[in-house]
């Protein structure tokens, strides 16, 4: 019984506490009718997820989580595109736009905990752009969707953060969550399909590091590969592993053909490295995932050989709808800027997914005088209703979990370790949905 008091004590106090909040947000919102002189919005009724105010002479802020250490060759291109982004679109309602300082979420669960619940800190914030990898998207993207924001993901790729594309939702997403970067079950599936029927390839090893990316996109193209009538036999390492030997005489006992490696570059330069000193590997076919599509990656001797699968990367002449910027004039402008050219594949995708929010926000956005009023519940909703919107990276409409991307696919081969330029490497197989 005392138990029972005490919640419905706890629930009174919640519903009075519920009650002063919306009761302050309405006072407010008179008080500032009245003494500015505005006139009151249209649709005025309270946000189920909350309201963002940007006072009259203030910016409207976003952030932008990636990998600055850790994959940073990742994550660093991705936060200076939407910096390129925010400064093409322009202000809304008067109103300029500020990213702040990009937040690092580390490439890993920690670190995309920590930079959400940052964010989170800061009532001011009304979108995210980020992260970067997957296992970080996976631990953000609940903190963040919990306190009404919305993210939108250029290089996060795991069917569990969205769907498997049959309409269940998978193990990590939550409401709020989008991303211009394509779903891991195209990039299996292309994989599969150029080994199987290009390479003529019937047994691959493939190895993973267990987080959402790797072990997603394994999977996935187990279950594609072994559709065609292959055979897998994966294998797991851990994040940090130094020492291969064991799991590559492991997969050599079952003679592979080729090596598939969804990794991230600090393992796989490893097994590379190490992968002659055991018998019946020497001359396998590699494919890496779009994770080692990085120049440093590139140019390493070990990497001569291997073919990589990735987004598409030759959309030089698609225009951005909402800027006006092309893909080559984008390249040229981050060398012009940053005196260097982009060093992953996902550049094109963070540009199209900031102004993919921008525009968002200005669907939504109410002035009031001089003050914008942001609804956040109706900002996901807008992000959720984009479709055929002209990106550098093609057409892009967001399904019911967020899937926002083209799924198309390319798969180029690299032969020479002094091409480090991502987009220079020959394609030799395409794939689209």
């Amino acid at each position: 019984m005392k138990h029972e008091a005490k919640d419905k004590g706890q629930e009174m106090m919640k519903t009075k506490r519920d009650f002063r909040n919306g009761f302050a947000r309405w006072f407010s919102l008179f008080l500032f009718v009245i003494l500015g002189g505005a006139c009151v919005p249209v649709d005025s009724a309270p946000s189920p997820l909350g309201t963002v105010v940007v006072s009259g002479g203030e910016e409207i802020q976003i952030r932008v989580l990636g990998a600055l250490t850790r994959a940073g060759e990742l994550g660093v291109p991705n936060v200076r595109g939407a910096a390129l982004a925010i400064a093409d679109y322009g202000p809304i309602m008067g109103h300029q736009v500020s990213m702040g300082a990009g937040l690092d979420s580390l490439c890993s669960a920690e670190g995309g905990a920590a930079a959400a619940e940052t964010v989170v800190g800061d009532g001011r914030v009304v979108g995210v752009i980020g992260t970067s990898c997957s296992v970080a998207a996976a631990a953000a993207s609940p903190i963040l969707s919990e306190a009404g924001l919305v993210m939108v993901a250029p290089s996060t790729t795991s069917p569990s953060l969205t769907s498997d594309l049959r309409g269940v939702a998978g193990s990590n997403y939550h409401p709020g969550y989008h991303r211009t970067a394509s779903n891991d079950l195209y990039q299996a599936e292309a994989v599969a399909e150029f080994v199987y029927n290009e390479l003529g390839l019937r047994v691959i090893a493939a190895i993973h590091d267990g987080d959402p990316y790797t072990s997603g996109l394994t999977a996935a193209f187990s279950a594609a590969f072994e559709e065609l009538g292959g055979t897998v036999a994966a294998a797991m390492v851990n994040k940090g592993d130094t020492e291969m030997l064991p799991v590559l005489t492991e997969i050599a006992a079952v003679s592979p053909e080729g090596l598939f490696l969804p990794l991230f570059p600090e393992e796989a330069e490893q097994i590379l490295r190490q992968r002659g000193e055991v018998a019946g590997l020497e001359g396998v076919a590699r494919i890496g995932g779009a994770a080692l599509l990085i120049s440093a990656f590139l140019a390493l001797p070990e990497s001569e050989g291997l073919y990589f699968s990735g987004p598409e990367l030759d959309f030089g002449s698609n225009v951005n709808g909402a800027t006006g910027r092309s893909g080559d004039e984008l390249i040229a402008a981050y060398q012009e800027r940053y005196g260097e050219s982009p060093t992953s594949a996902y550049l094109a995708h963070a540009y199209d997914a900031t102004t993919v929010l921008l525009r968002a926000i200005e669907e939504v956005a109410v002035r009031v005088g001089d003050a914008l009023y942001i609804d956040r519940a109706k900002l996901r909703e807008a992000l959720g209703r984009t479709s055929g919107f002209s990106g550098i990276i093609g057409a892009i409409s967001c399904d019911e979990f967020g899937d926002c991307g083209t799924g198309r696919v390319q798969i180029s081969h690299h032969t020479d370790s002094t091409m480090t330029d991502v987009e220079g490497l020959p394609v030799v197989y395409r794939y689209a949905p």
